[in-house]
């Protein structure tokens, strides 16, 4: 199962660079790197199908901390952010 990622500051409608994503099964780290100059982590993870959870720390004064509880199968996985100071949205992407 590979795992990629990007975040976009919806209110500065441009890419968020330097965000930190962390990606873990239990309590165990198994993944974690910050988004480049285009919000994206274009593999924050190869590991076996199972649980997880994905963890963004993005640029919202608001949203401090965005946790996600996945069930990924195998294959590549695409889960991006949409962040701002009002709301924040994600989706299975592709």
């Amino acid at each position: 199962m590979t795992l990629s990622t990007h975040v976009l500051d919806t209110a500065a409608g441009r890419p968020a660079q330097g965000v930190r994503v962390e990606l873990f099964r239990g309590e165990e780290l198994v993944g974690a790197g910050e988004t480049d100059a285009d919000g994206r982590i274009a593999a924050l993870a190869d590991t076996p199908p199972g649980s997880y959870r994905l963890v963004f720390h993005p640029p919202s004064p608001f949203f401090r901390r965005v946790e996600l509880e996945l069930e990924l199968g195998e294959g590549h996985h695409h889960v991006p952010l949409l962040v701002s100071p009002y709301g924040c949205a994600t989706y299975r992407g592709s």
